[in-house]
């Protein structure tokens, strides 16, 4: 499984934000249903974060008429060591 971050936008007026929402909580979908939302702040979006198989799976979660405006990252953690290990090999070859 990899790790994904769904950020769907939506327009900045508080009709669309209420319409967007109800959408989201009334789909039954857990992953919607607990999205996290910067619309109080002005930040006129949804977040969840998911672990699927691939970004395909992770645009599926969105509903459809949102899907153009869903932006999906693969998330990856970093160890220190490999890092390091990454940073030597860089050197080594300039």
């Amino acid at each position: 499984m990899s790790r994904f971050l769904i950020e769907v936008s939506h327009a900045d007026d508080q009709e669309e934000c209420l319409k967007v929402v109800h959408v989201f909580l009334s789909s039954g979908s857990h992953f919607l249903s607990n999205a996290d939302w910067g619309c109080p702040d002005g930040e006129h979006k949804a977040w969840m974060i998911i672990d699927v198989a691939k970004k395909e799976d992770a645009l599926s979660i969105v509903p459809p008429a949102f899907r153009n405006q869903a932006k999906i990252t693969q998330l990856n953690k970093f160890s220190l060591d490999k890092i390091e290990k990454e940073m030597s090999m860089h050197r080594a070859r300039v």
